[in-house]
Formats: C-alpha cells, sequence, structure tokens
C-alpha cells in the first residue's frame, strides 16, 4: 500500500572548502571548510530555519569533513539533535583526478576520462539508495541531507537531460517524498535565494 503522507527531504551542497576555490576535484579527499565554507553554513543554516520553518527530524550527512562540518552548523542553529554519517552520500569517486585542477585534468585526460572513474550510474543508485532509506527511516517526518555537489545532482531529473549545472557552495535543494516517488520542489538555491 503506497503511503498518502507527502514527506519534505532538504539536501544541502557543504560549504566551500580550499579546494573549491582552487577549482581541484575534491571527490573522496577530506577537505575541511574554510572560513567562508563555515560561514555559508551559518547562512544556509538560518535561512532553513526563517524561511523553510520545519520540524526536522534528523540530518543525515556525508561523513567527509567538508559536509559533516556543514552539517554539524546547521545541526546547532536549526536545533535538529539526531545526526547521522551515511557513507553513500559521499562524493563521486574520481580516482586518479582527485586533486587534479581542471588545467591538469585537461592535460592528462583530454578525453574526460579519468581512470578509476565512478561510474555516473553507480553514483545515482548509491545515493538515491541513501536518500530512499534515509526518508523511509524517519517517515512521515520531514528530513535534512548533508552531501556534496555531484551526488546530489545525481538524483535530480532536471539535471540528466544535458547541459552542466554546478551546484553552488552550501546550496539548498527541496524534494518531496511520496514512496515511492522522488519530486523536485526546486533545487540550488543559495539562502539570498530562498523565498520567504
Amino acid at each position: 500500500m503506497m503511503s498518502k503522507v507527502c514527506q519534505h527531504i532538504c539536501m544541502v551542497r557543504h560549504g566551500q572548502t580550499d579546494w573549491n576555490l582552487a577549482g581541484r576535484l575534491q571527490g573522496r579527499e577530506d577537505i575541511p571548510l574554510n572560513q567562508t565554507g563555515i560561514l555559508q553554513a551559518e547562512e544556509c543554516a538560518l535561512a532553513i530555519k526563517q524561511k523553510l520553518d520545519r520540524a526536522w527530524a534528523a540530518i543525515v550527512t556525508s561523513p567527509l569533513k567538508r559536509a559533516r562540518q556543514t552539517a554539524e552548523v546547521i545541526a546547532r542553529i536549526v536545533d535538529v539533535g539526531v545526526l547521522i554519517d551515511d557513507m553513500d552520500l559521499c562524493e563521486r569517486d574520481y580516482g586518479k583526478a582527485s586533486g587534479m585542477t581542471a588545467e591538469e585534468r585537461g592535460r592528462i585526460y583530454p578525453d574526460g576520462m579519468y581512470e578509476g572513474l565512478e561510474d555516473w550510474d553507480v553514483l545515482k543508485a548509491r545515493v538515491h539508495r541513501a536518500v530512499i532509506k534515509a526518508a523511509d527511516d524517519f517517515s512521515p517526518r520531514d528530513l535534512l541531507i548533508v552531501s556534496h555537489g555531484h551526488a546530489i545532482s545525481s538524483i535530480i531529473p532536471e539535471l540528466q537531460t544535458g547541459g552542466s549545472v554546478r551546484l553552488k557552495n552550501a546550496s539548498i535543494s527541496m524534494f518531496t517524498y511520496k514512496k515511492p516517488s522522488l519530486v523536485t520542489v526546486f533545487y540550488n538555491k543559495t539562502h539570498d535565494e530562498l523565498g520567504d
């Protein structure tokens, strides 16, 4: 029997790191937030608290430092007491291109086929699995999830039609979930782009 309850899931990309600033692929590298990233996480948290105004049941996060730090800031400001790590929310594995700048990647991998690159469908399947599991675990309560740019992009249907939309640091994407459907409400909005 299908659920009649519509649950809200808010996904947040982590704040800025020094590697973001340098244009380096982070992938599974465990890079912390920089000072700008901490400020972005705080602004994002305030926007969630003031403009989305929901009783969030929990925050489920990638355990990588940049995501975990973002989740901790949000938990403190929004007053969410449950914080859970899920490895399936980690960023895409870029293999040997991890840590490289765009210039280095273009020179070493001109075809864009990075050695050891995680397949897009594998990324999409594991992130979708993590989101649906978390939603089911906390159903029908609303949920916050903190993850990474490509990880979040992989489950937004509107980004699967070609083109390249880069999710901004500390951007917010909102979904509704009524089993079995995950539907995008909006995506890639920073704290100042959210309506009242």
